[in-house]
């Protein structure tokens, strides 16, 4: 709104109300102490008609205590009234009719004291208001910027503006603006650099997770044979066999080529068909069962007939007799197991168990007093290639006085440095591919 047109508007607002003190002032002149409502309609003002004598509007009055009430002024009696009215919990029908009864018993007087209270109320009012705005345009004022652009002058509105003059009107930034953009770049900055803390805490808690589960699946693949050994039961995976055994019934003994240890529950392949002493042709064949050694004498020769077996390996090779020999170590002296081969059962008792070093192959000679044994070997303690467990049992059934000789030639080939270990573990198998 321009500065006429606001002036304008003032003028025609100062006319109304000096038009309605007009009517007021004559209207207490013709009814002396009768009271006048606060407004008058434009046909009231215009024709100076005074108006019907009635109360006030029940709901104005009503904010007008409430109002008195919140700044905890006092209340006349009338006020006091209506108070007690609005509290009652009555519509405002029933309000403005119980109103309209207690204002007919006033007298003039009392009629002429609501009115003018009435009046007084709303002038406070105005007056609020317009002091409320002159604050806000005060205060609006302050954060305004002292220096503005000015625009062109009339002597210049005909010239071309160039780069380097502003745009007309155009403001300087106003103050709390650049308040309010510093706060908010800082509040972003901040966050900024929280959520990037956050963010490096969230990657590094990622990472060490990350390279913990990854060293744990390495260790499990390459060293899983430690890990697992003590809860294998081998008897699980090479299958159930009677723990009795009558050695003297041998119709039952089948073509294939096995052990029997009734005492720790083990029935196993015997692989006789490898004749390599060589450590990866023994490991291959360690796949298929327990091996015959293959520089040993047979069952039924004279001599030590040698038979390696797994105690513990990494389940991730081949083969299922992985832990075939991880209970032999429950053996003791007296014990009794059998090796079956080309339909015959062999019954060994054993009279020797012992602990010995990898290269002590002292154990794969022939027996001193005994005519045929047959030597267990192992590697001790389970998953570990440190030790050999020895068991030493003398063939008992059939009488081996009617053993053949060794088939063995001595000299054919060479003993070997050390005896069979375990496995190779997964890094082993790394190691030796590079």
């Amino acid at each position: 709104m321009d500065d006429n047109s606001k002036k304008k508007a003032d003028k025609v607002k100062l006319q109304q109300e000096e038009a309605a003190n007009l009517v007021r002032a004559k209207l207490k002149k013709i009814y002396g102490d009768e009271p006048v409502p606060d407004k008058l309609d434009e046909h009231q003002v215009n024709t100076k008609k005074p108006p019907q004598a009635k109360e006030p509007s029940a709901k104005e009055e009503i904010k007008e205590v409430k109002k008195i009430s919140h700044e905890h002024r006092p209340m006349s009696r009338h006020q006091q009234y209506m108070n007690k009215l609005s509290q009652s919990g009555l519509s405002l029908k029933e309000i403005q009719a119980a109103w309209h009864k207690y204002y007919q018993q006033l007298s003039n007087k009392g009629k002429h004291e609501v009115w003018n209270e009435f009046y007084a109320e709303h002038q406070r009012r105005r007056q609020k208001a317009q002091s409320d705005a002159v604050q806000r345009a005060e205060v609006k004022k302050e954060h305004t910027p002292a220096k503005q652009v000015a625009g062109p002058s009339i002597q210049d509105l005909g010239k071309p503006r160039t780069k380097a003059e502003p745009l007309i009107g155009k403001p300087i930034k106003a103050k709390s603006e650049s308040i309010k953009k510093d706060i908010l770049k800082h509040i972003s900055a901040r966050a900024k650099k929280n959520d990037k803390k956050s963010s490096h805490w969230h990657s590094l808690a990622f990472g060490l997770t990350t390279g913990l589960i990854t060293m744990l699946v390495l260790l499990f693949s390459f060293f899983n044979e430690r890990f697992i050994t003590p809860f294998i039961r081998p008897s699980h995976n090479v299958g159930a066999t009677p723990i009795i055994v009558d050695p003297n019934h041998t119709d039952n003994v089948g073509p294939e080529p096995k052990i029997i240890i009734p005492k720790i529950n083990i029935e196993a392949p015997v692989v006789f068909d490898e004749p390599s002493i060589d450590e990866k042709a023994v490991q291959k064949a360690l796949e298929r069962g327990v091996v015959h050694y293959g520089i040993t004498p047979d069952p039924g020769e004279n001599g030590n007939s040698v038979i390696v077996g797994h105690s513990s390996s990494n389940i991730l090779n081949s083969g299922k007799y992985k832990f075939a020999f991880l209970l032999l170590k429950s053996l003791e002296k007296d014990d009794t197991f059998y090796v079956h081969k080309d339909g015959k059962r062999y019954v060994y008792k054993v009279f020797n168990k012992f602990i010995t070093d990898p290269d002590d192959v002292s154990v794969l000679d022939p027996p001193k007093n005994r005519k045929a044994i047959t030597t267990l070997i192992t590697c001790d303690p389970p998953g570990f290639s440190t030790n050999r467990l020895i068991i030493q049992a003398e063939q008992i059934f059939p009488d081996p006085t009617e053993n053949t000789e060794s088939s063995v030639d001595p000299g054919a080939s060479s003993a070997p440095a050390q005896l069979p270990s375990d496995s190779p573990t997964l890094w082993n198998r790394i190691t030796d591919w590079f």
